[in-house]
């Protein structure tokens, strides 16, 4: 059995990727050189969403479980495994079949990944759901396979890497799983899933101090998941102090990866460091010329710091060049592109030779289907476009849409970290609210006073000034009734009222009012991302309850 490498593999300088393309040449030989090989291609299948790059992602995955197969036990660990406990013995799996049963789930569980994004086609859907629950007993029957191999005390080296990949898996599957609302968690667990973030998160912190070569994995997992994960579906609360520590040997070992260089920045921006943030992705920009989907993801994250610290013409140039190098979503750059160009005086948008109302115009046009479903994001970007629809006389201009739109992908958490930006910020939607005074009244005037209501209340709530963001959250609830475009503003609302009430201590009025805004509304816009949201607070405030 070929193994490669080790965490030194991770090292990210402009070398790398082809570095590690070079190991399709022992592929069809070594499992884990075609697990590492495949692994890469569905990683820019993934980044770049192109229909080739899926297909050869998908292709690369059938070549490595054609090559893990080669190792595997004749019959699968699930049909065997009930004789193996009864005999008490390891006799029945050698170590290099308990490694392809490792590798091949793995590679189940990424092919499963591309299938559903490859087309509409709802066999697809079935054939990835198949291959993620495949997976998902792999790994279950692994890890009592590893419990028997450490009752045993078998302590050799094909032990560390076959716990890493046992608790790189559960790890994983437990974290994900623990992420889903309640409702369809209690789907899965009827037909045998169940997610447990703590002891996702505990499977993924041994695996991450293990010896195995996915150590580094579990580690950039937990990585991702404080990172990002926690503030896009989680509460926005993130462990810093986790992150940082996992984060700095890498760092130290790897100070010019641009892979350690972008956590690095993300970890600098959530504790509110984003002139310091700022820098740390440019220089994640610099070191590596290989993958220009990187860039893209950096790009991305320099657009939302200039939003935070509105300087609407630097998020300009940074969404500007989304639109033209990613093809991610088409229609969620082009809107926020218009969204920042919207924020800015006249004069200076003329010298950019854009235009506003046509740019909003395209985004219906740029929007696509995955898997036979639109992105939630889209949609919205679709919706709110709508108002510059080229039937309409005169379009009804939307209200600080980058505003809005950074409230969508919660940056409102990270700017709270700095008082200046959360002033200033508050001084901007205080205009919009005056503006909105002065205004003609449409379709769109109730809908637009409460959201800048909300903004408002997101801006005194991060000042802490409780009692002023309370009146402006109730200002939108009791409007309930007179919106009659943007029905997402309530349940977001009872949400941010909520948290309101945790930080006053008033725990069980803020789960109430979390679960009124579960469970009485429904069909409104980024309706999935506020049911994860929703259920991430249930699960840290029921637990600190009734502790």
């Amino acid at each position: 059995m070929a193994l490669v490498g080790n965490g030194a593999e991770l090292e990210a300088d402009e070398d790398i990727f082809e570095d590690a393309m070079e190991t399709i040449s022992m592929a069809k030989e070594s499992m884990y050189h075609a697990l590492g090989y495949s692994t890469i291609v569905v990683l820019q299948a993934v980044m770049t969403f192109e229909q080739q790059d899926i297909q050869n992602g998908i292709s690369a995955m059938k070549d490595a479980l054609q090559t893990c197969q080669k190792y595997r036990k004749k019959c699968t660990v699930v049909e065997s495994f009930s004789s193996l406990l009864s005999r008490g013995s390891l006799e029945q799996l050698t170590e290099e079949e308990m490694h392809a049963e490792i590798c091949y789930a793995e590679c189940l569980l990424q092919k499963a990944a591309l299938t559903f994004v490859q087309d509409e086609n709802m066999i697809n859907f079935i054939k990835g759901g198949l291959k993620i629950r495949t997976s998902y007993q792999i790994y279950k029957e692994c890890l009592s396979i590893l419990h028997v191999i450490q009752k045993n005390k078998v302590e050799q080296q094909f032990f560390y890497e076959f716990e890493g990949g046992v608790k790189l898996g559960i790890g994983a599957f437990n974290l994900m799983l623990s992420l889903l609302p309640a409702r369809i968690i209690r789907l899965l667990e009827f037909i045998g899933f169940s997610g447990n973030r703590e002891l996702g998160l505990l499977q993924l912190q041994e695996g991450a101090s293990g010896r195995s070569m996915r150590s580094p994995l579990c580690c950039l997992t937990i990585l991702a998941f404080h990172t990002y994960i926690s503030l896009i579906l989680g509460t926005g609360e993130v462990n810093v102090v986790e992150a940082e520590s996992l984060l700095a040997p890498f760092l130290q070992q790897f100070p010019n990866g641009s892979l350690m260089l972008f956590y690095h920045a993300r970890i600098e921006l959530l504790k509110g460091n984003v002139e310091e943030a700022q820098e740390i992705f440019r220089k994640c920009i610099s070191v590596q010329e290989e993958w220009k989907q990187f860039h893209h993801l950096c790009y991305w994250e320099l657009m939302w710091i200039y939003v935070f610290q509105q300087n609407w013409m630097e998020a300009y140039y940074y969404s500007d060049l989304l639109c033209k190098e990613s093809k991610w979503s088409k229609a969620t750059y082009v809107f926020l592109k218009a969204a920042i160009l919207s924020m800015l005086p006249e004069e200076d948008v003329v010298t950019t030779k854009e235009d506003i109302v046509t740019l909003f115009r395209q985004v219906d046009s740029l929007k696509q289907r995955i898997a036979g479903k639109s992105i939630p994001t889209e949609k919205f970007a679709v919706r709110k476009s709508r108002r510059y629809s080229a039937s309409l006389p005169a379009p009804v201009k939307l209200i600080v849409p980058a505003l809005e739109m950074m409230y969508v992908w919660n940056g409102f958490p990270i700017v709270s970290k700095r008082r200046d930006l959360s002033e200033n910020l508050l001084v901007t939607v205080e205009k919009a609210e005056a503006a909105l005074q002065n205004e003609n009244v449409s379709d769109y005037s109730v809908d637009d006073e409460c959201l800048v209501k909300l903004l408002k209340g997101c801006c005194l709530k991060n000042l802490q000034r409780p009692l002023q963001a309370e009146l402006c959250f109730n200002h939108v609830i009791q409007s309930e009734k007179l919106l009659k475009y943007d029905h997402y503003l309530v349940p977001f609302t009872l949400f941010e009222l909520a948290f309101l009430y945790k930080s006053q201590g008033e725990i069980d009025k803020a789960i109430k009012t979390l679960e009124t805004a579960r469970n009485n509304y429904k069909d409104y816009s980024m309706e999935s991302r506020l049911h994860f949201r929703i259920q991430a607070a249930l699960h840290l405030w029921k637990k600190t309850s009734s502790d």
